[in-house]
């Protein structure tokens, strides 16, 4: 089974991802992983990738796709696996349909988890942090026991800059204009299916497992 995780920051994709992976027994593969393991390793593309990460540009679509097709070769993609993050742009999907074509693999599904706007934005700007030890509470849906401290630790929680109102919004609008044209390419394929992303985790999960059967 082959899957491409969709929806914008905050719907809970890395969450049902790894959900995904275990009950179906499929790796969940994020660039980003695979970006660093190909540098780490200095594999010739790891080499290409690092030239231009170190100059703080975007890595090219042809290098991003020669490293997915090294990672799909690994042992633990036989029975299929979940992109999360991948690909972002309408080039990008080309070029996989392509990859996937020449290694006689086909796409399953695309899971689109959408969720309106306005709770994306309640969900980003209500987390809150701790800065000592990690851990993330929610200021609505999981607030800690004392007002703005720590459960585990009792430092201090803050709110990061990416998550406050300003910035979410804007990651949401430079989601639109990169990701929209993606869900009309893959409505058009046929593979796209939207999942209801409001709820609890559990509940989101049952109706992922409904859809992939």
């Amino acid at each position: 089974m082959i899957l491409i995780l969709l929806g914008a920051p905050g719907v809970g994709k890395g969450t049902q991802g790894v959900l995904i992976s275990k009950e179906y027994g499929i790796p969940q593969i994020s660039t980003g992983d695979i970006l660093r393991k190909e540098v780490r390793e200095e594999t010739e593309l790891g080499k290409k990738a690092k030239v231009y990460m170190d100059k703080g540009e975007l890595v090219p679509d042809e290098v991003i796709i020669g490293m997915m097709e090294n990672r799909i070769k690994d042992d633990d993609c036989k029975n299929g696996f979940i992109l999360d993050g991948f690909p972002r742009t309408v080039a990008q999907a080309e070029a996989f349909d392509g990859m996937l074509k020449k290694n006689r693999l086909e796409l399953d599904k695309v899971l689109l988890i959408d969720v309106p706007e306005e709770e994306i934005v309640d969900r980003l700007t209500g987390r809150r942090v701790c800065p000592n030890c990690g851990a993330v509470y929610h200021i609505k849906n999981n607030p800690p026991k004392n007002d703005n401290l720590c459960d585990k630790c009792g430092s201090k929680l803050i709110q990061r800059d990416d998550d406050k109102e300003d910035t979410v919004r804007n990651r949401l609008e430079v989601y639109k204009k990169s990701t929209m044209p993606l869900i009309d390419y893959y409505t058009k394929t046929g593979k796209l299916i939207k999942i209801n992303g409001v709820g609890s985790i559990d509940e989101i999960f049952s109706r992922v497992k409904e859809v992939l059967g």
